[in-house]
């Protein structure tokens, strides 16, 4: 099958030092019963984090992101240049007896809507995903995305396609009409993002993940290269990733990764991911090459 879619859319530290000696010296010094212990920092349920969230969410402030650091037992929320102390002050009263559960950071500029590889794109009725966002030698920022894809249509969401190829191959790229949207990572779908800093040609065995607008993050590993795939009337597509990692449609064209690595573009496969089964990607190498384009 062809994934494209047919329908639309943290610290306070404290510093311990001492020795035996003197240790013993300060009991001597000081009565028992005037010594007060530091009260153990409080912790909080799943409960108590997802009620927090709740109240981030409720208190709609503009410019504000938020997560649950499973590592802290917090919810952290970072505030971008718009956010006022009276808006932060907002935010920790709707949190109530959950307030000190929130760790405040901040950060420069304003917060704005950015398309990163994985997350959707729109033509028509028909909706995909991107892969990995390029530039050429001159700064221009196009989307990397499945050739299937792009021969639906020529007005995308984020742009103009300006190059297709498929059957045979299975990619494309749309310029952006927005390039400064043109984010280098991929969407992780957890709230988090993955730095996409190279490019380059799996190997059989190795782990990977795929992102994609309809499943989300998938992980598995490479089982095949150089793989051709007849899918039927749609025509046959060669030199294709061959791997056990799920995807459905609207999937398709999203990034296939390995850490900071991009490998491949989604297009096709068998089953699904509840069932699992076997999906093939074009090898993004190719891509990059044939329309003289670098990871941003």
């Amino acid at each position: 099958m062809r994934l494209s879619h047919p329908h639309s859319i943290s610290r306070r530290a404290r510093l311990i030092a001492g020795a035996t000696g003197l240790a013993a010296a300060a009991a001597l010094a000081v009565p028992a019963a005037n010594a007060s212990a530091q009260p153990a920092p409080k912790t909080f349920s799943a409960t108590e984090l997802n009620r927090t969230v709740d109240s981030v969410r409720t208190a709609d402030i503009g410019g504000t992101a938020w997560y649950v650091d499973n590592a802290s037992g917090k919810v952290v929320v970072t505030v971008d240049s718009t956010v006022s102390q009276a808006e932060i002050a907002k935010i920790e009263n709707e949190a109530g007896a959950n307030a000190d559960a929130l760790v405040v950071k901040h950060t420069p500029g304003k917060f704005s809507k950015l398309i990163a590889g994985g997350e959707a794109i729109t033509t028509g009725g028909a909706r995909c995903s991107l892969g990995f966002n390029v530039q050429d030698g001159a700064g221009t920022k196009y989307a990397l995305t499945a050739g299937h894809c792009t021969n639906i249509g020529s007005s995308w969401s984020i742009g103009t396609t300006t190059g297709s190829s498929f059957p045979g191959n299975d990619y494309g790229i749309i310029r952006h009409s927005d390039p400064g949207a043109a984010d280098g990572r991929v969407y992780l779908y957890n709230g988090g993002y993955q730095e996409i800093t190279t490019a380059a040609d799996p190997s059989v065995g190795q782990s990977v993940q795929r992102s994609g607008s309809t499943t989300g993050l998938h992980g598995g590993s490479v089982t095949g290269l150089n793989a051709t795939v007849n899918y039927g009337a749609d025509g046959i597509v060669s030199g294709l990733i061959q791997t056990n990692v799920c995807a459905e449609p609207g999937d398709s064209g999203g990034a296939l990764f390995s850490g900071e690595t991009a490998l491949g573009l989604t297009s096709g496969g068998s089953g699904n991911c509840s069932s699992g089964g076997t999906t093939f990607y074009q090898p993004v190498t190719e891509a990059l090459g044939a329309y003289g384009v670098s990871i941003i």
